[in-house]
């Protein structure tokens, strides 16, 4: 049963989650954060998310008994939604817990300023890479942030490694890896093991800058046997289709656009080798790389410092090969979709690494367990959802 290590020792709580999207946008953290609240839900517990909406207007909606509410947006500056009314939205929403993914410095900074109370914990998605002007002024103001909150959940054990940001918290870092339902992405019972003459590779995801598909693209002209589906829009999409017509392989990549998420077990499939060739530490895990472990797909990624890599076990699930190596992935591919019986016997592997260490059950229950022990430390086992002020005075 769900939840059974942990919610009988927590009671039924009033759980706030704060990030800047939410469903139907769709992209690693949302679709995490969807999971996650839906999944508390369905143990009893009352859920919010509050985001922001990509219109002006403030919208109150519940998805799945999920009550979410999108604070009206105003603009967006360095990736990140501007919103006069979502602090104070913030403000207002009563909750026992409140559990915030970064990187968003507005909801970070609301949650610290309006809920300072709160028992807090922060999952820490990933480093903020790219805006780092903002992260000068921001830095301060996160540090107080990060001493601030009572627990932080890494993704993987590498992350916590590895930031620079983390490592001064790290005896209040939990890992709670990134979970599937391995029954969705499940092989069907007929699939037939890899043929030698199948030479076909896909990528799924967000098509922004850190996924450097360029890389990919460039090592298959070196392979021309070979095709590659792209599932996913993003700002660097006709970028690299200009770079797939320039090299002469337009013809064997194809780009699907986004697909619905009921299409995407058969996507996975039909493929032989799935890559992530990224190339920096926003890239913090790769959830596509977990939908491929469990479709039972083996996987390229490369070495960026992250769980990419941790995930990834080199020569047992998959390969690791630097970034921005073009030279590098043609030949680990090639040697790859050469030996058909090796691929049958990695895709094996990752399905099984799936099943027994990064299911969406053992991630939830490990969030779970971190909200039990922040809620024991504060001495607050006291299921409030009916508005009582427990011992720690939080509302």
């Amino acid at each position: 049963m769900l939840f059974s290590n942990s919610s009988w020792l927590i009671g039924t709580l009033n759980i706030l989650h704060i990030y800047k999207d939410y469903f139907p946008v769709v992209g690693g953290i949302e679709n995490h954060v969807r999971i996650l609240a839906e999944t508390q839900v369905s143990a009893g517990h009352t859920v919010s998310v509050i985001v922001c909406n990509p219109g002006r207007t403030t919208q109150r909606e519940y998805l799945n008994n999920v009550a979410v509410l999108k604070s009206g947006r105003i603009g967006t500056v360095a990736s990140m939604p501007l919103s006069f009314t979502h602090p104070f939205n913030i403000m207002r929403r009563k909750a026992d817990i409140v559990h915030v993914h970064s990187p968003y410095p507005l909801g970070e900074l609301s949650a610290w300023i309006f809920k300072y109370h709160t028992p807090t914990i922060m999952t820490y998605h990933s480093d903020v890479v790219q805006q780092k002007k903002i992260l000068y002024l921001y830095g301060p103001f996160f540090k107080h942030i990060l001493n601030h909150v009572q627990a932080i959940i890494a993704t993987s054990p590498r992350y916590v490694e590895s930031s620079p940001w983390l490592a001064p918290f790290k005896d209040k870092c939990h890992v709670v890896p990134l979970g599937v339902d391995p029954q969705v992405f499940k092989p069907p019972e007929n699939k037939i093991a890899i043929p030698s003459t199948s030479n076909r590779l896909l990528f799924v995801g967000k098509l922004r800058y850190y996924k450097s598909l360029d890389t990919l693209l460039h090592a298959l002209v070196m392979l021309p046997d070979v095709t590659l589906t792209i599932v996913g829009d993003g700002p660097m999409k006709s970028k690299w289709e200009d770079i797939s017509q320039k090299t002469g392989i337009a013809n064997r990549v194809f780009f699907l656009g986004e697909m619905p998420d009921a299409d995407l077990p058969a996507i996975y499939h039909n493929a032989d080798l799935f890559v992530l060739p990224a190339n920096s530490r926003a890239e913090a895990f790769g959830t596509v790389l977990l939908e491929a472990m469990a479709s039972g797909l083996p996987c390229v990624t490369t070495e960026v410092g992250t769980g990419t890599s941790w995930l990834v076990k080199n020569g047992i699930t998959g390969a690791v090969v630097p970034p921005d190596d073009p030279v590098s992935m043609a030949e680990i591919i090639r040697a790859l979709l050469a030996a058909p019986g090796r691929l049958n016997w990695m895709g094996r592997n990752g399905r099984a690494r799936i099943e027994a260490a990064f299911t969406t059950t053992m991630m939830v229950n490990g969030v779970m367990n971190v909200y039990r022990d922040i809620l024991q430390t504060s001495k607050c086992l006291c299921a409030p959802v009916s508005g009582n002020i427990c011992g720690t005075g939080h509302v």
